[in-house]
């Protein structure tokens, strides 16, 4: 694997426990449905999208001396993702995210137990940048501390991704926009960073959202839209993408396999344009499974499913 295309990911892994009704959900009540235990955490998703996608991946994240921490790290090496710098403990459990989804996929209540990152202190990565800055990009999921954010951003040398995760964890990003190279949040974590409600109906009020961001300092924003698509902007070219034809299973992962495509196209060189495609089609094609990663996952298939 050439240089150009290691990756490090910086972020949560989980132990994924989700539940999807058979018919509509009724709230406080018991629904007959499915249950599936599989593993999760925003950043090991994304290191095992791009594990997928030919990357090679270097993990760093917070697990605990138990079952769910070995299952973590045995599927890790299946996937020749690299390990070995993790931070193991065993003072706390490794983190664990149990969500509810809707009868058409889609989620409607979560929870997630995930106090070990804590224990991803700016001291630990003190004496992981070396490695940060050997790579070709760096993610940065929002599950870990703001000061550890921050001290990342201060002290990397190469192109970081931002992963927003949730409207309260974006927040994290606000003091370090200026240092983020791409970003890829949905419409409620973009209003979140740039302090004013956006009309996702509107062209012209997305582009305003993206051009606020840009001149914040980030240099390429892709706003996530749901079944809208996406609109994506870096200040030269910009534009509202519809969504790919898929058959929605289930929309977990689907936010951690766009900007996994989208970093998979960037270490290929490609442009902002197609990376946003690929990332495109990565979504889409983990719209269609179950499972939070897509097994059939690769860069030819993105390429093929994006039309490029």
């Amino acid at each position: 694997m050439s240089h150009s295309k290691e990756i490090v990911v910086v972020g949560a892994a989980n132990v994924d426990i989700g539940g999807k009704p058979d018919q509509k959900l009724i709230p406080r009540d018991s629904n007959l449905g499915h249950v599936t235990i599989s593993l999760g955490g925003v950043g090991r998703n994304i290191a095992h999208n791009l594990s997928l996608l030919g990357c090679q991946v270097t993990f760093l994240s917070a697990i605990g001396e138990d079952a769910h921490a070995r299952h973590i790290i045995e599927s890790c090496r299946e996937l020749s993702i690299d390990t070995e710098e993790c931070l193991r403990t065993a003072d706390a459990p490794t983190s664990t995210y149990l969500f509810i989804l809707r009868d058409d996929g889609d989620m409607e209540l979560a929870i997630s137990d995930m106090g070990i990152v804590d224990y991803l202190t700016p001291e630990f990565f003190a004496k992981k940048m070396d490695i940060i800055n050997r790579s070709a990009l760096v993610v940065v999921d929002a599950n870990i501390p703001a000061e550890s954010i921050r001290y990342i951003l201060d002290h990397a040398t190469v192109p970081v991704f931002a992963e927003t995760v949730s409207c309260k964890k974006a927040e994290k990003f606000l003091p370090v926009l200026d240092r983020i190279h791409t970003i890829t949040p949905n419409a409620l974590e973009a209003e979140i960073l740039i302090g004013e409600p956006i009309d996702v109906t509107s062209e012209a009020s997305l582009s305003h959202a993206a051009e606020v961001l840009l001149q914040k300092g980030v240099r390429q924003v892709i706003m996530t839209l749901g079944p809208k698509g996406a609109y994506y902007a870096d200040g030269k070219a910009s534009g509202l993408i519809p969504p790919l034809p898929s058959h929605m299973i289930s929309g977990n992962g689907a936010g951690d396999a766009l900007i996994s495509g989208v970093a998979a196209g960037f270490v290929n060189g490609c442009a902002f344009s197609d990376c946003v495609m690929l990332g495109m089609a990565a979504a889409s094609m983990t719209l269609e499974t179950a499972a939070t990663n897509h097994a059939d996952l690769s860069f030819s298939a993105i390429q093929n499913k994006a039309g490029m």
